[in-house]
Order: C-alpha cells, then structure tokens, then sequence
C-alpha cells in the first residue's frame, strides 16, 4: 500500500512563479532518478514544457479572475511511496497517473516522475492549481488528504498491492523529535514485511530470511534484530501493532496452513481463532497477477470488494468475528434509536391531541350545557353540530385516560418538551447509527461474497446504498 502526501507549493522565496515552478520540475524529472527520463509521464501538457504551460494557465486565470496574488497555490504535489520489492517503476508510474487523474477528475494538467534512487521507489507528482479551463482553481479542503490517500489506497489495491496500515506514532514519539528514531523502526518493519511474502512455513524460516537482508539475529525471551544501520538491537515488541513476535507468528501459521478463503472443501477456513482476516484478503489481492485472479475479479465487483477491503482495514477489524459483531451491533443501536424516536412522536402526538381536546372542551363547554337544556333538541344540533360533535369527542378522550384525571396545559407542555428534548437526543445518533449500520452491512456483504459464505445475488437496492455509502 502506498503512503501517500498532498503539499500545496507556493513561489519560493525570492522568485517568481515561472522560476518556482521551473526549479520544482526540474528536480522531479533529474534524469539520475527518472532512468533518464523514462519514468516521466504527463498528462494536458508537455513533459519538457511543465512549468512555461502551468505559468501560462496562471496568467489566464489571473485574466479571468481580475487579481493577482503572491501568497497563492501555485501548484501542488502528490508523493507516493511503495513498500520495497513489490511493484516495478513502470508500474508505480503508471499508479502514480491513474492517481492523479482520478483525483483531478482530468480537470487539472499534471506530470508524474518516478524516482528509483532509494530502496523504496515513490512517485512526485505534480499538477497545477489552475484548471484545465482556466476559469478555477483547486478547492484543497481540509478532508482533501484523506481524499488523495483512500483514492490512492483503493488503486493499489485493483492491482494487487499489499494492505499495510501506516502504523501511529506512540505518544512518546510525538512528544519528542527521533526522526531516525522512527525512520530506522519504519524501515525494519518494511524489511520485515518483504520477508513475510516469501511465504515462511516457520518463525525460524522468518528469522532466516532477515538474515539474508543483512540482519543479525538476537535470540532469548524477547526476539530482536540488528540491521547494518543500527548501533542497538531491536526488539520486536518495540515495533508496534502487528510487529509483535506473537503477531509474526500468527501470520506465519496463516501462511503455513494456506490462507486460501475458497478451499477445495468449499468450507471457508474464517471461523478458525488463528484465521486473519485482513491478511485472508491480502492474499486474494497478492494473486492479481496470477490467472486465479482474473478469474475472481469476473465473479466479483472488484471496486466494491476493494472498498469492503478498505474499509475493513481502517476499522482496525482483524477478524470475520469481530466484523460480524459490529454489523450486528450497529444494527441493534440502529433499532433501538429508531424505537425510541417513534415512541417519542407518538406520546408527543398523544399530548397534542389531548391539549386539543381541553381547549376544544373548554371552547364548546357552553354550547353543550345549552344543548342539554334543550332537551336535545334536533334544531340546535343542526344549528351547532361541529361544536357538540368536538365536546363528545373530548369527553371521550378524557374517559380514557388511565388515572381519569385530566392534565393541564402546562404539565402537558412540560411533557411534550421532556418528549421533544427525548426525540432530539435520540436523533442526534440516529443519522451516524444508521450510517454505521449501512457500512458495516454492505462492507459484510461483500466480503461474504469474497469468502463465500453468502451467495445470495445482490439486488438493485443493495448496489444503489453500496456506492452511495462507501
């Protein structure tokens, strides 16, 4: 999985766009990191042109816009970076402008320069802040990183990247300045991880592989590594969620007993207490591409099943349990909130009506004692009908009062706001319940159809709340 970055640019100081944008180009496509040039690609502009193109739909939007202002975006950059060993720069290049574009909706020019001048190969990508058109510029909201990051993650994933959660930063290291601290710890977990898809069948066979990656091995109650960066040996529970040697082991009995979700049994392997989940759908997506592959992404819709992966990961689930718990859980909270406010609106409904019977009472109180002096007199009900038919009706809704004592107005209002204030608290949940359960049951869904355990066909209302909520 790529981990990927949105920096807004800004003229350098001391120099003009055109200079700005130029010396940004320039250091995206050096040719001792590009391959020469290879490696660079562009879309609505030339590559040897970059900057002149950007400044000169600056100068059109300035026109249109009838303003010039020194402090604004002139550009912004993407960087996305890969896990080392697993896609080649051709491929990374051609991730990087599928990114851009799918972010830019093609609205903005942009280029893509793939550098392989480090261990891990990563994309600068940079694409102007003015539109195509001339006539707008890029509206960087504050979501707009998360935006980038999910668009990015979900393409990696079509084309059969690993899922690896970037791992926070514990609070002891955000509280102080260890950038190799963090930066050496980031690269063992990343030589960790290429030694995990060579597919150990043992701990030992693990250890084995990060031997031949050059580290030195310390054995006893706590398992550490030494790489040839380090000075110190590092522990493995000091590497975080994931990084754990009881976790490593876990992974490896997974990859040990084959983690293949559609057995030839047919009997998928998820109600298993050792079974991962996460690492279950990894292993589906590490075969994209190898034929099994092809042949699952016709079954599925792969969008949806990339979605469901995703939103599986950021939910921190590991297993079908915990995932069949949540669904089921927000869809109880979902249920009872819903109760709740119906049970509200209707005893509010029920107050109305009764303070409408009081004041209807009380308005035809005299009609009636008139009506009754007549002797019921057929002329005076003609006469006064709706008035007599709106007391009967109140007396009648009084008798059915359970303590035959009638409320006033003021304890029925007190009542109807205790109601309305019972209403308001419940809804104020109701929307974020009824989202949750939306998202947990389509995310469910499709990943029962991943694993097979559910092969009922999807209907139209299903795909309809699946695209519009995830």
């Amino acid at each position: 999985m790529a981990a990927t970055r949105l920096i807004p640019l800004h003229n350098n100081k001391g120099m003009g766009m055109a200079k700005t944008l130029g010396a940004r180009t320039e250091y995206v496509k050096n040719p001792f990191k590009t391959e020469n040039g290879e490696l660079v690609t562009s879309y609505a502009c030339d590559k040897d042109t970059t900057a002149e193109e950007f400044a000169l739909e600056h100068a059109q939007y300035e026109l249109h816009a009838r303003r010039h202002y020194d402090k604004e975006v002139i550009a912004y950059q993407i960087r996305q970076s890969f896990k080392p060993g697993e896609i080649t720069p051709q491929e990374a290049n051609r991730i990087g402008y599928e990114t851009a574009m799918r972010f830019t909706k093609g609205n903005h020019a942009f280029i893509v320069a793939t550098h392989t001048d480090r261990a891990h190969i990563h994309n600068h990508v940079l694409f102007n802040s003015v539109n195509l058109k001339g006539d707008g510029k890029f509206q960087n909201y504050f979501l707009s990183s998360f935006v980038l990051q999910r668009v990015s993650d979900l393409i990696c994933l079509e084309n059969g990247l690993s899922v690896i959660k970037p791992r926070p930063y514990s609070e002891r290291e955000k509280r102080t300045e260890y950038p190799k601290y963090t930066a050496l710890r980031d690269g063992v977990r990343a030589d960790m991880d290429i030694a995990l898809s060579k597919k150990p069948t043992s701990f030992d066979d693990f250890l084995n592989e990060l031997q031949k990656q050059s580290y030195e091995i310390k054995r006893g109650k706590h398992t550490a590594v030494k790489g040839p960066r380090q000075k110190k040996f590092i522990r493995f529970r000091s590497l975080g969620t994931g990084y754990h040697e009881d976790d490593i082991r876990k992974k490896i009995k997974g990859i040990a007993v084959n983690l293949d979700c559609h057995a030839k049994t047919g009997q998928p392997q998820y109600m298993d207490d050792n079974f991962d989940m996460l690492l279950c759908l990894q292993d589906i997506i590490a075969k994209g591409k190898g034929p099994g592959y092809v042949q699952w992404a016709k079954k599925y819709n792969v969008k949806n099943v990339m979605k469901a992966i995703l939103f599986f990961q950021e939910k921190g689930l590991r297993s079908y349990k915990e995932l069949a718990e949540r669904a089921d859980s927000s869809s109880q909270k979902f249920d009872e909130l819903s109760e709740k406010i119906k049970s509200a609106e209707n005893k509010m409904k029920e107050i109305a009506n009764l303070k409408k019977h009081i004041f209807n009472y009380s308005r035809t109180r005299d009609i009636y004692v008139g009506y009754r002096k007549s002797g019921y007199s057929k002329k005076f009900f003609k006469e006064h009908s709706r008035e007599i038919m709106l007391h009967k009706s109140a007396k009648e809704a009084f008798n059915k009062l359970e303590n035959k004592k009638i409320p006033t107005i003021k304890e029925l209002e007190t009542a109807y706001q205790e109601q309305l204030s019972e209403k308001k608290k419940a809804y104020s949940e109701y929307k974020q319940a009824r989202s949750d359960m939306q998202l947990y049951k389509i995310a469910k869904y499709d990943i029962d159809q991943i694993l097979g355990i559910s092969d009922a066909p999807r209907t139209q209302d299903r795909q309809k709340k699946r695209e519009t909520s995830l």
